[in-house]
């Protein structure tokens, strides 16, 4: 049985990878063997690169849905009662979107290092490395 059917632990599937790509990193490999490891991590890196594109559209709307209820209760007091807490628990959910998008943020930067590393361990993408940063 899938243990991700609903879903999957993002952190652990990153610390995993990361895990995965640096041990890679450590050892001797040829040019083919890191290829093929480039060539994953690229698939991984698009998979989570999507992941950080969508969170940074749920946390937009979450920003104008709580902006929206700040202005309900600010504007309207009579529905103060009912505004607050909806205000107050979208501002919570936006802490913690903003609090996952920066760990996507972070981990996707930190895989463009690692895909950096992989290159300069591929001779013939190295000398097109050292072009390019000269």
């Amino acid at each position: 049985m899938r243990q991700d059917k609903y879903g999957i632990n993002v952190k652990k599937w990153c610390r995993e990878h990361e895990k995965q790509v640096e041990g890679f990193l450590s050892g001797d490999h040829t040019a083919e063997e890191t290829k093929r490891e480039l060539s994953y991590h690229l698939r991984k890196l698009h998979f989570l690169a999507h992941e950080r594109l969508i969170h940074l559209i749920v946390v937009f709307f979450t920003i104008v849905i709580t902006l929206c209820a700040l202005m309900v209760m600010l504007f309207l007091p009579e529905t103060f009662l009912a505004s607050a807490p909806i205000f107050l628990g979208f501002l919570i959910l936006l802490a913690f979107y903003l609090a996952h998008y920066f760990f996507l943020e972070n981990t996707v930067q930190h895989w463009y290092r690692l895909y950096e590393e992989l290159l300069r361990k591929i001779p013939e993408y190295c000398d097109v490395i050292m072009n390019v940063n000269s």
